[in-house]
């Protein structure tokens, strides 16, 4: 598929800027027979795709379909996001926790599982719904509400001087409003001994509207150290305005990584990796981490063998500077740290 070239997007005021996303997401496809029939493809795919969905709902914003091929069932953007009858199926060693969440509570809405860094279930909302989300089942509806109802992470985060990083997730904290995302950024501020913002975010890559100047300037403004980690697993996800928000992620001054899933038919090769990591360090963007997926019930079918993601990790050595590769890692519940694989 060929690459577009970036645009580059107007300055507008913040009102502009904000409505632009909001009516983005308004529109994204939400109805399967919707998302069969804009990308051509056949009749038999519309039952499973409304059983799968009844079981995790369709999400889909028109910017990313775009760049999905019509026609093509095994467009490697189209399997990211189209609901399919192995949903249904109950595979042993795959459940609703699989990195173990639940256990890494420490408050209501503060989860715990590193030393020295801490996260935030900001939200429960996205811009996509992945298929193969490790986040799919989490009990969102049990997190915190109004910013009163933060009142005790953010106590509890001011009461240990051990953490130095907050991580903003969910959900996509970059669904929250601008107003919201600044309650929250300026809450954290004036905790003194916090160093660094980390948000952990798919919306440069399927909703790039997100990426405003106002939303530039609020994380550039707080004296902690913003780190973004966008979320692209296959190098057509990264063209148009999608390349030119994360540009300006950079040029802006945003440390910008990139996690990546390995996924069975969809970036499972040595080429389509370099392709992945070749284009993300052209933008400014690191390379951080591959990950082996997460065994969430209803994935199962994206499942690649580990030794596959080692021998790709291995030729990407031979191919591409080091910065370029990223860790091949696992994370396991319980455990202190990501395992390198």
């Amino acid at each position: 598929m060929p690459t577009p070239p970036a645009t580059t997007r107007q300055t507008l005021s913040p009102q502009q800027d904000t409505a632009n996303w909001h009516r983005a997401l308004a529109a994204a496809v939400r109805d399967p027979d919707e998302l069969i029939d804009l990308l051509g493809l056949g009749d038999d795919y519309r039952e499973p795709a409304r059983r799968a969905t009844r079981l995790f709902p369709l999400l889909v914003p028109r910017n990313y379909l775009e760049r999905i091929e019509p026609g093509n069932p095994r467009d490697p953007l189209l399997l990211q996001v189209l609901p399919l009858a192995a949903e249904e199926t109950v595979v042993d060693g795959f459940s609703a926790d699989a990195v173990g969440d639940a256990q890494a509570h420490r408050s209501p809405g503060l989860l715990q599982k590193y030393t020295g860094r801490a996260l935030l279930i900001t939200t429960g909302a996205c811009a996509v719904h992945c298929r193969y989300c490790f986040r799919r089942e989490f009990p969102y509806g049990e997190e915190p509400r109004t910013m009163e109802d933060w009142e005790p992470a953010f106590a509890d985060i001011a009461a240990d001087s051990s953490l130095h990083e907050i991580i903003l997730s969910g959900g996509d904290p970059l669904m929250l409003t601008d107003a919201r995302l600044a309650m929250f950024i300026e809450r954290l501020d004036r905790i003194e001994h916090l160093r660094r913002l980390r948000i952990h975010t798919r919306l440069p890559i399927v909703l790039p509207q997100r990426v405003t100047d106002t939303l530039l300037e609020m994380i550039t403004s707080t004296r902690m150290t913003p780190i973004v980690v966008v979320h692209a697993n296959h190098a057509h996800e990264l063209q148009g305005d999608c390349a030119a928000a994360l540009r300006e992620l950079v040029r802006g001054g945003v440390t910008v990584l990139n996690q990546a899933v390995l996924l069975r038919g969809i970036n499972d090769t040595t080429a389509s990796q370099a392709e992945l990591c070749e284009r993300l360090v052209n933008l400014g963007v690191i390379p951080y981490y591959l990950h082996q997926l997460d065994r969430v019930s209803g994935a199962a079918h994206f499942e690649v063998p580990e030794q596959t993601g080692r021998v790709i990790i291995a030729e990407l050595r031979e191919r591409l500077p080091g910065y370029a590769v990223p860790q091949f890692v696992r994370e396991i519940a319980g455990e202190s740290h990501k395992t390198p694989l």
